[in-house]
């Protein structure tokens, strides 16, 4: 098989094809997937401010995860407006330890770049814009490189669409804003494969290749992580199936590769090392991750994030202990039965090859490395390859179940190939066979396609800002980055309060992953990372802003509390009236400020 075949267009196939029919395709078919894309959010642009994305079969939770990306929006777009990049290590979050940026979704390029907009209009409507830019642009890059590997425009349509608005990318739409902004690993795998086939100049692709990993790093590190992982599965597979002209490009591939490292280490060296290294480093995962690993089950049953879903699915997470927001692999008996199937049919063709079994290795590296049970049948956790490679450096901390998102784009690309196949025999065909097998093609693309058609993004309103909050914040006269914390504790809540308002102010606790005493990741405001005056302040607080009958922390230990948390001020939207305020009232005395329902206090080192 000749080069060509591999990654760049077939001859017969670019002779056939106008130069002018492409280049409007080039424009026309990314403008549909950005329509495709707006639809599919069509709920938040009413009110983008005002607007995020629910969890779905809840239609009015929202995501911690949204409030962190909120969070970090507005926190970059700050820093850019006082003429300065982001701290990556601050005191904004998780007052007075702070967090490790690199450690946490930060989204720092994105953020970046809608620098202007969050400014302007507010972090929520930069979000919004993100999760339009994530279907569209995944499903556009998709196009392209099918394109760039020889699929016709029909074809490449295809496997954009069905990479951008795959089940799995729909699923992160809901709260994971960085792994649904997935534009950037088709286009790393494609350079890494020019690089290895020989195709164009090493040094100019490796530059480019440094370039996308280091956009990519500071998009997603674990996004950036499963793609080097997709990555050596495509080498692997071209490896084993053409060693010959590899062995013959492994000078331009070396060559490549070394200036794709050097131009990605000089743009991600420095962060890099204030996360390996740097204050708050830290080490393992925050998560379980054994519970992160696809079941059997997941793979065809339907979550709320499809158009066509069963009644069921909250009752099958709560029975199986998983996450409403982290099933990510769902396709469907007919999806899954035609990916394999094509596999099988289309091996003589390289690039299907390489497609269909990458699309396999990922789905079976995502279950994870946990025992699965098959019906009667016990799969030990050793028999499946993640146990293996879990504790190898860079997958430590890597959801295994998140690998299904490239495993969609895989997908795509192995329907693409097969697609133009079936036509080219339709065409050669003279009688009555050529409709019939594009008659059953087209059924039975149907049928696989229909059960993952994703359902519109459900939205629900941003809760709003107190009335009165920033009149008390600005009468506490406090100065910028000063700590508030804001009673009772609710980190995210506090968190979403500064992203709104963009007042400056530093947020005691928050939703965030930061080291615990021994260097081990955990979320932050738990038992891991708080004193127990702290725990006991926390829960009683709450307690008695939900339950009148319960009794407020002493004041001894109210007090260790507030010194540990050194606030330079208290807030609370609580009523005087209501158990919590009087309880507050008195504990802190005469409030410094107050509008409404929003008190404040000035707290002075001694804790009141």
């Amino acid at each position: 098989m000749s080069r060509s075949s591999v990654l760049t267009k077939p001859a017969h196939a670019a002779a056939q094809r106008p130069a002018g029919r492409s280049r409007r395709a080039a424009w026309l078919v990314p403008c549909c997937y950005l329509l495709a894309a707006f639809a599919l959010t069509w709920h938040l642009w009413p009110d983008p401010a005002g607007r995020v994305p629910a969890l779905p079969g809840s239609h009015a939770a929202i995501s911690n995860d949204v409030y962190l990306t909120a969070w970090s929006l507005r926190y970059v777009a700050a820093s850019i407006a006082h003429f300065h990049l982001p701290d990556l290590v601050t005191t904004q979050l998780n007052w007075p330890r702070g967090i490790n940026l690199m450690w946490n979704t930060s989204l720092l390029l994105p953020a970046l770049v809608l620098t202007p907009v969050t400014l302007v209009a507010g972090p929520t409507v930069s979000m919004a814009i993100l999760l339009v830019l994530g279907f569209a642009g995944s499903a556009t890059t998709m196009f392209w490189v099918a394109r760039r590997w020889g699929a016709s425009t029909g074809a490449a349509t295809l496997a954009g669409a069905v990479y951008g608005f795959s089940p799995a990318m729909r699923v992160a739409a809901d709260a994971h804003y960085h792994l649904q902004l997935a534009f950037l690993p088709p286009l790393i795998v494609h350079l890494v494969l020019r690089l290895a086939t020989g195709q164009g100049r090493a040094p100019r692709t490796g530059l480019w290749l440094g370039l996308t990993v280091a956009a990519q790093f500071f998009i997603a590190e674990e996004l950036l992580v499963d793609t080097i992982l997709a990555g050596v599965i495509v080498l692997t597979v071209l490896a084993a199936s053409r060693p010959s002209r590899i062995a013959a490009s492994l000078g331009d591939f070396g060559a490549g590769l070394g200036v794709a490292v050097c131009v990605a280490a000089i743009l991600c060296g420095y962060p890099l090392s204030r996360q390996l290294f740097g204050p708050l480093h830290e080490s393992g995962s925050p998560w379980r991750v054994a519970k992160y690993g696809n079941r059997p089950a997941d793979f065809v049953t339907a979550p709320p994030s499809m158009l066509l879903h069963g009644p069921g699915f909250l009752a099958y997470l709560t029975r199986t202990g998983q996450r409403l927001v982290e099933d990510f692999c769902y396709l469907g008996w007919p999806m899954l039965v035609l990916l394999v199937l094509l596999t099988v049919l289309c091996w003589r063709d390289l690039r299907a090859r390489i497609a269909g079994v990458t699309f396999v290795v990922l789905e079976v590296l995502s279950l994870g490395g946990r025992p699965l049970t098959l019906g009667a049948w016990q799969v030990p956790a050793d028999n499946l390859p993640w146990y293996w490679l879990r504790h190898l450096p860079g997958l430590s901390q890597v959801l295994p179940n998140r690998l299904s998102l490239l495993a969609d784009g895989a997908g795509a690309l192995l329907l693409a190939f097969a697609a133009d196949r079936v036509w080219r025999a339709a065409a050669a065909s003279r009688d009555w066979r050529g409709p019939a097998l594009l008659s059953g093609a087209a059924l039975a693309l149907a049928a696989a396609l229909v059960p993952v058609l994703p359902a519109p993004i459900q939205a629900t309103a941003v809760p709003a800002v107190p009335a009165g909050f920033q009149q008390v914040l600005a009468g506490l006269h406090l100065k910028p980055d000063a700590a508030v914390l804001v009673l009772p504790i609710n980190g995210a809540y506090a968190m979403e309060l500064q992203a709104l308002t963009g007042d400056a102010f530093s947020v005691v606790g928050g939703y965030c992953i930061v080291p615990d005493k021994a260097g081990h990741a955990t979320p932050c405001g738990t038992h891991s990372t708080l004193t127990i005056d702290q725990q006991t302040t926390q829960l009683r607080l709450t307690w008695l802003a939900v339950n009148e009958r319960r009794s407020g922390p002493s004041h001894r230990t109210m007090d260790r509390a507030i010194r540990d948390w050194r606030p330079t001020a208290v807030i609370t939207m609580a009523s005087p009236n209501s158990r919590l305020g009087r309880y507050l009232y008195g504990f802190f005395g005469r409030p410094t400020a107050r509008d409404g329902q929003v008190t404040g206090w000035r707290v002075h080192r001694n804790g009141r």
